[in-house]
C-alpha cells in the first residue's frame, strides 16, 4: 500500500487523463472558463499541477478534450442507432430523447454551453471548438440522415440543413433555458417530455 497522500497518478495509471477530465468538466461548469484555475482541476483530480501539464499544454487543449470527451460519445450513440438502418422516424423518437437525457439533462454539459455562449466573445476559440467537436458532426450527421430518407420518400423535400436545425432547436433553447432563466426563478422544463412532444411535432410536418 503506498503512504497516505499519494497521488492517485501513483495508484491507478491507466486513470489519469479520465481524472483530469471529469475534474476539468466540473471545473468549468462551475467557474466558467476565464474563471477556471488549472489548480483546482489538477486538486479535484488528485494530481499536481504539473501532471497535468504532462497531458494538457493549455487550457484551450484541456478544454478541447472536455468537450471531445463529454459530449463526443453521445453522437456516437445516435451514430449507432443509425446504422440499424430504421427508418427516420424510429431513429428520432430513439435519438432526441436520449440526447435530452444524457447531454441536456446534464448540468456540467449544460454549463459549457454556457459558458461557450458567455465568453466566445473574448475567447472565441472556444467557439470554434464547440463548432468543430459538436455542431458540424452532429448537423452533418442529421443532416445526412434526413437526405437519406428523403431518398426514401419518407420527408418531404427541402434542405436537410434546415431540417436538422428545425429538429434540434429546441434541445439549444432548453439548455439556455436552464443555465440562464431557471436559477432566477423561471419554471423549469422537463427536457425528455420536451423531447418526445418535439420530435413528433416535426416528424408530421417532414413528412411527404
Amino acid at each position: 500500500m503506498l503512504p497516505p497522500g499519494e497521488p492517485k497518478f501513483r495508484r491507478r495509471p491507466a486513470d489519469r487523463p479520465a481524472e483530469i477530465l471529469a475534474a476539468a468538466l466540473e471545473v468549468f461548469a462551475a467557474r466558467g472558463f476565464q474563471g477556471a484555475r488549472l489548480e483546482e482541476v489538477a486538486k479535484r483530480a488528485g494530481v499536481s499541477k504539473g501532471a497535468l501539464y504532462l497531458y494538457f499544454e493549455t487550457k484551450a487543449d484541456l478544454f478541447r478534450a472536455v468537450v471531445t470527451d463529454a459530449v463526443s460519445p453521445n453522437l456516437e450513440r445516435v451514430e449507432a442507432i443509425a446504422a440499424a438502418d430504421l427508418p427516420l422516424e424510429h431513429v428520432a423518437r430513439m435519438a432526441l430523447p436520449m440526447l435530452a437525457r444524457q447531454v441536456v439533462g446534464d448540468r456540467r454539459i449544460t454549463g459549457v454551453v454556457k459558458l461557450v455562449i458567455a465568453e466566445s466573445r473574448n475567447h472565441p476559440e472556444l467557439a470554434a471548438i464547440w463548432r468543430e467537436a459538436v455542431v458540424e458532426p452532429g448537423v452533418r450527421m442529421i443532416s445526412g440522415l434526413i437526405a437519406a430518407a428523403q431518398a426514401r420518400g419518407e420527408v418531404r423535400p427541402g434542405d436537410p440543413r434546415l431540417f436538422a436545425f428545425g429538429l434540434m432547436g429546441p434541445m439549444v433553447l432548453s439548455m439556455v433555458w436552464r443555465e440562464t432563466f431557471e436559477p432566477v426563478g423561471a419554471e423549469p422544463i422537463d427536457v425528455v417530455a420536451l423531447a418526445e412532444q418535439h420530435v413528433e411535432t416535426v416528424l408530421r410536418g417532414m413528412r411527404p
